[in-house]
């Protein structure tokens, strides 16, 4: 017989719950020194490597996966860098009015850069990391130096670090480099996430195990919904050891396993749609039996869902109350009479009983419910299964979408279009963003525009590949293509042009163009970051702390980056009284990076009222002018934000 409490609230465990909301990875298992059971406990030394900006030491044991360099995996995470993005125009296509993104960069750089654009604003994650076979490669963090001088190399000019290295077997670090790299874009992506969002990354059985441990420390053990089974190559590979593998994973996270919009149904189509063999008047429909077969659903467990239904003989219609023309007495238990429930509930009957069907087999009354393929307009979805076997999700599939657009097999391994089109269906919805930060030869958007072409939908992308030298003696690199990036943005550009060929939703925007940014070193002078360094003789060369050759669009983006706004809006370029003006989402910002500004000007942009405007701090005519710019905005727009760089 269990026993009172006899004492209040536990708060220390409603306060290690609030916490764990926060930082799931530093809440953990200990065991309580004066009872001896198990009870949640802070991570306190994990917590001060949250807070700090250092590497903290801790060798306390707990239940928790580690590895060496994940203290520094950390603290590398949490550093701050003054990198920018700069705006491509001659490789986007229609860049002043589309909404998706295509980054060029280190994949990690671009998470840090885009923190408060895209806080909460991304729906759906997906990702193909190296898989760490020991023949591919690994992003090299330099995860052994410190935070300080991770920041101090992020602003030199001329780092050429090369981004990839090989991780063999052989390597001491085989496992913890990649660990360590995977964990710090996973802990930075969370923040993207909606509160319904979702994350979805392709895998193989070699780090599976320690992937599903670092999302569940990432996200929250509640936060894991499933490890799907992708058969990629139903021939299996040759050269496996003992058993040849078709499948692949894909491990999917959620950011709150409580909502239940994180992961969407799959239309009912195509070998599925064939079960709907029955019609009447609202549609095409097929019978589902009513009675649950699980049979740990039954009169104990769930005695609500025990009742007896009521046949007419007559016509077969269902009641639930027995009377002259309800006879016939109809209970969930099967043919050897083991009692099991019913799916439905009383009250759902009773709304929905026209739904439902009693058929007799061998002198014995079964109930159904009807489930209709198309209603209402709306194309029936099912709940996605653990197990995926289409064959047109196979790599060859991959292979032969390349091969469509460019001729020939450009990529060795792409995911097939069809596999990413079910996963963006299941993870987003209309007008959703999908990130992918290990594009490719960008998958991801060849299918979210085949998808949203097909469906009339308008989900945005985000891709971010690093500019991968593609290998000496490739297809790739015969048919001039340098870098995996370029690689990738063409892809986008044939894969738009051919859906525009096909069948277009008259609900689609037609939106198959992509803004192109490229990580670069900051806009701003190294005197703006370590003006301790500087000698007396270099302040003449500093009196703009605006790099030579940046243009003013290079400086839009960086004050667009830095103010968090979407890097998707439109933008408006015109000429007001000589100086170059950009409107960005009409007056939501507005920015004039020219010399010589005078008030003269200062007065017409504020007659715009905008939210934001920003000046470059050097651009003014004169201290006087540069002064008055205030006191201008307060008494002709007072609502203004007004900034300079």
């Amino acid at each position: 017989m269990d026993k009172l409490k006899m004492h209040s609230s536990d708060l220390s465990q409603q306060n290690i719950a609030k916490i764990r909301e926060l930082f799931p990875g530093c809440v953990t298992e200990a065991r309580d020194e004066a009872t001896g059971s198990l009870r949640l406990a802070v991570d306190f030394d994990q917590l001060r490597q949250e807070l700090s900006g250092h590497i903290v030491e801790g060798p306390q044991e707990r239940y928790r996966l580690d590895w060496p360099g994940k203290r520094e995996a950390l603290a590398l995470t949490n550093a701050p860098i003054t990198k920018s993005l700069r705006p491509c125009r001659e490789q986007s296509v229609d860049f002043d009015t589309t909404q998706n993104l295509f980054i060029e960069g280190d994949n990690l750089e671009v998470l840090k850069l885009l923190q408060e654009n895209y806080l909460g604003k991304v729906k759906m994650i997906y990702i193909d990391p190296p898989y760490n076979t020991g023949n591919d490669f690994v992003y090299d963090d330099d995860f052994v130096e410190s935070s300080a001088a991770f920041l101090e190399r992020s602003n030199q000019r001329d780092d050429e670090r090369n981004r990839l290295v090989a991780n063999t077997s052989a390597n001491g670090r085989f496992h913890s480099n990649w660990l360590s790299m995977i964990y710090a874009r996973l802990r930075l992506a969370k923040r993207f996430l909606t509160s319904d969002g979702a994350v979805f990354i392709s895998i193989d059985d070699n780090e599976a195990g320690a992937l599903i441990k670092i999302g569940r420390e990432v996200f929250g053990d509640e936060n894991f919904v499933a490890q799907l089974a992708v058969q990629l190559n139903p021939r299996g590979r040759h050269l496996d050891r003992f058993i040849a593998n078709t499948h692949e994973s894909v491990v999917i996270f959620v950011r709150d396993g409580l909502n239940s919009n994180c992961i969407g149904g799959l239309e009912k189509n195509g070998r599925m749609a064939n079960e709907y063999n029955r019609s009447d008047s609202d549609g095409v429909f097929r019978l589902l039996g009513l009675r649950n077969r699980n049979q740990s659903f039954n009169p104990i467990t769930r005695p609500n869902l025990y009742y007896p239904l009521y046949i007419s003989p007559k016509d077969s219609t269902i009641s639930l109350n027995k009377d002259e023309i309800f006879t016939d007495e109809v209970w969930p238990d099967t043919p050897d009479g083991t009692k099991t429930c019913w799916t439905w509930g009383k009250e759902k009957v009773a709304k929905e009983g026209n739904l439902l069907v009693a058929e007799e087999f061998r002198g014995e009354w079964r109930v159904f419910r009807k489930d209709y393929l198309n209603k209402d307009g709306n194309v029936a979805k099912t709940m996605a299964k653990s197990l995926w076997i289409d064959q047109d999700i196979t790599n060859d599939y991959g292979r032969a979408a390349v091969k469509e657009l460019f001729g020939k097999a450009v990529m060795d391994f792409p995911k097939s279009p069809a596999l990413l089109g079910r996963l963006i269906e299941i993870g987003s919805n209309d007008g959703d963003v999908v990130l992918d930060f290990f594009a490719g030869s960008s998958s991801t958007a060849h299918a979210l525009l085949t998808l949203n072409a097909s469906k009339g939908f308008n989900r945005k992308f985000v891709m971010v590949q690093l500019p991968e030298a593609t290998a000496d003696g490739s297809i790739a690199r015969n048919q001039g293509y340098e870098t995996i990036a370029d690689l990738s943005m063409e892809r986008i550009r044939r894969a738009g042009k051919k859906v525009l060929e096909g069948y277009c939703h008259p609900n689609w925007n037609r939106d198959v163009g992509f803004r192109v940014l490229k990580v670069d070193t900051s806009n701003m002078k190294d005197v703006y970051y370590r003006p301790d360094e500087m000698n007396q003789s270099d302040l003449l060369d500093m009196v703009d702390n605006v790099k030579e050759g940046r243009t003013a669009e290079d400086l839009l983006f960086h004050v667009l980056v830095d103010r968090g706004v979407d890097l998707t809006l439109p933008i408006r370029r015109e000429t007001v009284q000589g100086k170059v003006v950009f409107f960005v989402d009409d007056n939501a910002l507005v920015a004039c990076f020219d010399r010589g500004v005078t008030e003269s000007l200062v007065k017409e942009l504020a007659g715009h009222k905008p939210l934001h405007v920003v000046f470059r701090d050097s651009g003014f005519v004169s201290d006087a002018e540069k002064i008055n710019v205030e006191q201008i905005f307060r008494q002709l727009s007072p609502t203004t934000e007004v900034k300079s760089i």
